[in-house]
Parts: structure tokens; C-alpha cells; sequence
């Protein structure tokens, strides 16, 4: 059994607020006004996974990023369950099922594997990936079993 530390668990998928953090940075029409603080973390925090450092050892840098995010309007701060709104499914629809008709399936994630961002591939397999801001790199096809 273990001891509860009082420290977050990250999901599964990766680092939540990374996650996020990619994600504002990638939606151009969100723009985060955070003034010369929020900018100075956003740097402080993308250096530091570039060169290696694990997010989870950037936690105080993430919650100072959080209170900047707050104090200048954003109210979930790094946290999606407020501000990325769920749509309704349009009904059920069957899935496509790989076979001779239908390519395998995949979704495009993090490059590095650190955070839980996940998008639909392009429907034109010409067209580009869709980026990861903090990496400079793009997301990485992960099929699905």
C-alpha cells in the first residue's frame, strides 16, 4: 500500500498541465496575455523539457505558471476541465474497423511521450501534422489496438 505524500499523480497519459500548457500554445485564437512573468515561465519550462528534464521536476515552475495564468483571467488556470468545452457525440456512430477497406487507426500524441495530448490525424494525408509548441516538433502518429 502507499502513503499518500500530498503530491499530484499524473494521469496515465502524461503530465495534465503540460498537456494543457501544449495545447493553449498551439490554439492561436487563445491567446494567453500573460505579460513579462507568464512569458519568462513558458521559456523557463519549455527550455527545461528540451533539454531533458522530466516535467514532474518542474512542478513549482508549472505552479507559479498556474497562479500568472489566474491572476490574469484564465480561470482553470493549466487545468482543461473548465475551459475545453465537450461536445455531445452527434449519436452513435459504428467505428471503423481495420481490414482490407479501412487503413489501421492511429492518433497523433505527444512527440516525447510526456503529456496526454491527443489529436485526429489530418483527413488529408498530405496535409501536415499539427505541432507540439513546447517540443518545436510534430506529433507523433500512435496507432490503436
Amino acid at each position: 500500500m502507499g502513503t499518500d505524500t500530498g503530491e499530484r499523480s499524473e494521469p496515465r497519459g502524461g503530465h495534465a498541465r503540460l498537456a494543457e500548457l501544449c495545447r493553449r500554445l498551439t490554439d492561436a485564437s487563445a491567446s494567453l496575455n500573460l505579460g513579462e512573468e507568464g512569458l519568462r515561465l513558458v521559456d523557463t519550462i519549455t527550455s527545461a523539457l528540451r533539454s531533458g528534464l522530466p516535467p514532474e521536476e518542474l512542478e513549482d515552475s508549472f505552479d507559479e505558471l498556474e497562479e500568472v495564468l489566474l491572476a490574469a483571467g484564465h480561470s482553470a488556470g493549466l487545468g482543461s476541465y473548465r475551459t475545453t468545452p465537450t461536445l455531445p457525440p452527434p449519436g452513435y456512430q459504428r467505428l471503423p474497423v481495420p481490414g482490407p477497406a479501412h487503413p489501421p487507426l492511429q492518433v497523433l500524441a505527444c512527440p516525447r511521450g510526456h503529456c496526454g495530448r491527443v489529436e485526429a490525424p489530418p483527413g488529408d494525408d498530405a496535409a501536415p501534422h499539427p505541432g507540439c509548441r513546447v517540443f518545436d516538433q510534430p506529433l507523433r502518429p500512435v496507432p490503436l489496438r
